[in-house]
């Protein structure tokens, strides 16, 4: 392999790769630069003798130029996007067949999950920021603060790799799946200081804030969608022997007084049921648009 033009230095090398990732997902551009250094450092700590550039040269046959390891990491994206994307459901033609064939899709159903589970989620982020953010704001004055408040950060930013997990699994919204890639050639106050002036460290902080109110939006609308749909579904079943389901409309006793009105009941229910799936995979896919642009942070070229 041609070694002429590599670049000199591990930031070099990233700065390449990021050009060659030009267009990319910016998830895909976090994990291939994080790939990429961490790679890059492990074999110059093994070789102490040689230089960056040595390495770069010596490795560059294994692992490859910026513009060859670009290339690879997007032919990877797709078989990787395509292995784990769940089965498609079958095309529908008609506007019946599209809205009732939203039930065949798995990510209306883990876009569902994903609403209910927002609540459980939304509380904790919110306590750990508003009580992480008290306790070490409150004892910077006698400096104790200070470690804890950068110790506070670093777990948001783990946090955030943890709800992009969530987000990629349930909601199909591509998210890094390795951590931002840090530049060790500069010093630790460097490194701590950039965690400041970072602005995906505050918008994360924002979107674990926003999750609260977001959260008990969404299980709001699930709980009370569905627990309105189904009772309409079943209400046919109150003309059954045995069963004393209660059916009011209007002060009128529905099974007793209007029994016919019971199967227009129920085919509301469906449609509720139905329009309330199409809600859910629709707030699906914003919430992932959301957690994207505040979560992960766009590559700079």
């Amino acid at each position: 392999m041609n070694t002429q033009g590599l670049p000199q230095s591990i930031p070099e090398y990233l700065e390449h790769l990021r050009r060659a990732l030009a267009g990319a997902d910016p998830a895909l551009v976090q994990d291939a630069l994080y790939d990429a250094e961490e790679y890059l450092r492990s074999e110059l700590a093994e070789h102490p003798g040689r230089s960056e550039a040595e390495v770069i040269a010596a490795v560059a046959s294994s692992y490859g130029a910026p513009d060859e390891v670009a290339d690879i990491y997007r032919d990877t994206e797709v078989k990787v996007q395509t292995a784990l994307r769940p089965p498609a459901p079958a095309p529908r033609s008609s506007l019946v067949g599209r809205f009732f064939g939203v039930a065949g899709d798995p990510r209306t159903w883990s876009s569902l999950f994903y609403m209910l589970l927002s609540l459980a989620t939304g509380i904790f982020y919110f306590l750990w920021v508003v009580l992480g953010l008290s306790i070490s704001g409150g004892l910077v004055i006698v400096l104790v603060g200070i470690p804890l408040l950068i110790l506070f950060l670093g777990s948001v930013r783990v946090l955030s790799l943890v709800e992009g997990r969530l987000v990629e699994v349930m909601l199909g919204e591509r998210m890094p799946r390795r951590p931002l890639y840090a530049a060790h050639g500069r010093s630790w106050t460097s490194r701590i200081g950039e965690m400041f002036t970072d602005a995906r460290t505050w918008s994360t902080l924002l979107y674990m804030l926003l999750m609260l109110p977001l959260g008990i939006v969404y299980f709001t609308l699930v709980v009370t969608l569905i627990s309105a749909s189904l009772p309409l579904i079943a209400a046919p079943l109150s003309l059954l022997p045995g069963l004393n389901l209660n059916v009011w409309i209007g002060g009128i006793d529905v099974p007793r007084q209007a029994p016919f009105l019971l199967p227009l009941l129920s085919g509301i229910g469906v449609l509720l049921l139905f329009a309330t799936l199409h809600l859910c995979r629709g707030i699906g896919r914003l919430h992932g648009a959301i957690a994207k642009h505040l979560l992960v942070r766009t590559a700079q070229y």
